[in-house]
């Protein structure tokens, strides 16, 4: 968990449901997720509050998404992670990125346990940066 083979491992995978994901332009996961997009990664919205992001379609949970998603990317508090990691091992993701200040030690294990690679209180758009330099 959070080595640098598997954040690199992470970083190849160009398919990102981003759970938690906000319409808000002001909000971090926003932020992100458009950083992400212009890096040439689909973006999978996944928000029951909203209906679509920058054009694409939201999803209310990650059961719902109806293509193969690589990377489950959280912005949640870190009590939800239990939940959405046993979703993301469910639908067959490859991977689970817990943003900055969002921590959970046992659902993290569990997840690579059945598996997935984990990457933990860390911001993906940090890490791509400091990939390409």
């Amino acid at each position: 968990m959070n080595g640098p083979e598997t954040i690199a491992a992470i970083l190849k995978m160009k398919t990102i449901a981003v759970v938690g994901l906000s319409d808000n332009p002001e909000r971090p996961s926003f932020r992100v997720a458009k950083y992400l997009s212009e890096k040439d990664y689909d973006i999978i919205p996944v928000n029951p509050a909203i209906s679509e992001w920058l054009g694409r379609k939201s999803y209310p949970d990650l059961p719902s998404v109806t293509r193969k998603v690589d990377v489950v990317d959280v912005f949640r508090k870190s009590e939800a992670v239990p939940e959405i990691a046993e979703q993301a091992i469910k639908i067959g993701a490859k991977a689970l990125w817990l943003q900055e200040g969002v921590v959970h030690e046992e659902a993290a294990k569990k997840a690579e346990d059945a598996g997935l690679l984990v990457v933990m209180d860390r911001c993906v758009m940090k890490e791509r940066e400091k990939a390409q330099q």
